[in-house]
């Protein structure tokens, strides 16, 4: 059984996650610029659309989990007790850090080549500008799931397992 501190420090950094996922998302949702001659949407880029889809995915794990470690925090006890969820933590908290990384290096990867192979106007570099905000807190968010992925690493069992 886990301490309190430690359940209390998983539901915080759950709630960060899910702050900083929802904030990247709506950042990311919200870009839209007009310039000269065109109206740039979030959608226009492939890339953009990655790093919201990851950040919609990202939040809607958190919010998912967020009941568990709540129960977990006032209860001292997990809501399902068959070694299940210990697992489930590991693997989806495994899974969500590697996909946020992922949406993270994408978003600076395509707003740095963007910046550096192109000149552009004052509202297309606000437009990047933006982008490349919101891919900076979808890196807070993946930072804190990795930081979950710690404590969930900890606290599987350790004479049960999926590939044991």
């Amino acid at each position: 059984m886990a301490s309190v501190g430690a359940l209390r420090a998983i539901l915080a950094l759950r709630m960060l996650t899910l702050l900083t996922l929802a904030v990247s998302a709506l950042l990311m949702g919200l870009n839209n610029r007009t310039t000269d001659f065109v109206n740039i949407k979030f959608t226009d880029l492939i890339a953009y659309r990655y790093v919201f889809a990851v950040g919609a995915v990202g939040f809607l794990y958190t919010l998912i989990q967020l009941p568990f470690a709540i129960y977990n925090v006032v209860h001292n006890k997990r809501l399902i007790r068959n070694g299940c969820l210990p697992e489930f933590d590991y693997f989806g908290d495994k899974v969500m850090a590697l996909l946020l990384a992922s949406g993270v290096g994408v978003g600076f990867g395509v707003t740095f080549e963007f910046k550096r192979a192109f000149e552009f106007s004052s509202e297309a570099k606000k437009y990047l500008d933006r982008g490349n905000i919101s891919t900076g807190i979808l890196l807070a968010g993946t930072v804190f799931m990795a930081l979950l992925l710690a404590f969930s690493s900890s606290r599987r069992s350790p004479n049960k397992g999926l590939f044991k």
